[in-house]
């Protein structure tokens, strides 16, 4: 199903000059381009798992979870399974799988916070040189929002970094959940003063997330893949120097970019006004 209400996901800002202006509206014309998905429905996240898409939502798979990453400038590395949206708020999920193997959580107890936000900024750093060449926003790292954790129960790692653009700050949430063969990645980003409101919802999609049959954590067998590293690399992409040889600092260290503050702003005005099913070409924008 084509998506019922307009999705522009870049940072907007009025009385920008009309060049610009011009360039924003194609771009939100790709991004209602996309396959968009209505909620409530189900959703595949490639074959590794499901994810239940509540009313109020969107959903893109692959490869338009890749396409909408490069359309908010933020490369892609095409592992993007999936984007959910939050239409009356603006703030979005990403969700991609990395096929590293079974990680090991005997760190659970042993995650230096400290030096895992010195690897982070690290690997922003690496990202940020990439976007600068592209001539898109780069981001730093203000610190932590929430420290590392890890849930034995569900098998999920979580934390949240706050970061700051030349829009304003924004949060990114992640939580990683393990699985047999890899991790399942989910960010949600969104801004400093919708994170409250935001987390619970998140929380709550996340508790109806299901691994695919054989692809479970607790379905490992011996022979199966085992991945070079632990909780915290999951966190960081690993630790010393061979990682930013390899460039797996800069793809697991990154995080995302975008205009929040005038992203968000935006967007709720655009769709609280919107009631009923519309078509994408009905909204005016």
């Amino acid at each position: 199903m084509r998506v019922s209400r307009c999705l522009f996901v870049f940072a907007l800002v009025l009385g920008v000059p009309a060049r610009q202006t011009f360039a924003q509206s194609e771009i939100g014309a790709q991004i209602r381009a996309l396959n968009w998905e209505e909620g409530p429905t189900t959703a595949e996240l490639g074959k590794m798992a499901t994810i239940e898409v509540p009313e109020g939502f969107q959903f893109v798979g692959k490869p338009g979870a890749s396409k909408f990453m490069e359309l908010l400038q933020n490369p892609s590395d095409g592992d993007e399974l999936g984007v959910l949206l939050n239409v009356e708020d603006g703030w979005f999920v990403v969700f991609d799988f990395s096929d590293m193997g079974y990680v090991k959580d005997d760190d659970k107890d042993d995650l230096d916070a400290k030096a895992i936000l010195e690897s982070i900024r690290e690997g922003t750093e690496a990202s940020n040189k990439i976007r600068a060449k592209r001539g898109w926003p780069t981001l730093s790292v203000v610190g932590w929002h929430e420290e590392p954790y890890y849930d034995a129960d569900t098998n999920n790692l979580t934390w949240s970094i706050r970061g700051s653009s030349d829009d304003g700050e924004s949060i990114n949430h992640s939580t990683r959940m393990l699985g047999r063969r890899g991790v399942m990645r989910a960010n949600l980003v969104t801004s400093a003063e919708e994170i409250d409101a935001a987390l619970p919802v998140f929380n709550e999609m996340l508790g109806a997330f299901e691994f695919t049959s054989g692809n479970k954590y607790s379905e490992f067998t011996r022979g199966d893949k085992v991945a070079e590293y632990g909780l915290a690399g999951l966190i960081v992409g690993g630790a010393g120097v061979a990682l930013v040889k390899s460039g797996l600092l800069q793809k697991f260290g990154k995080l995302i970019v975008v205009g929040v503050v005038a992203l968000l702003g935006f967007l709720k005005k655009l769709f609280s006004g919107l009631t009923g099913r519309q078509t994408a070409d009905s909204a005016n924008v």
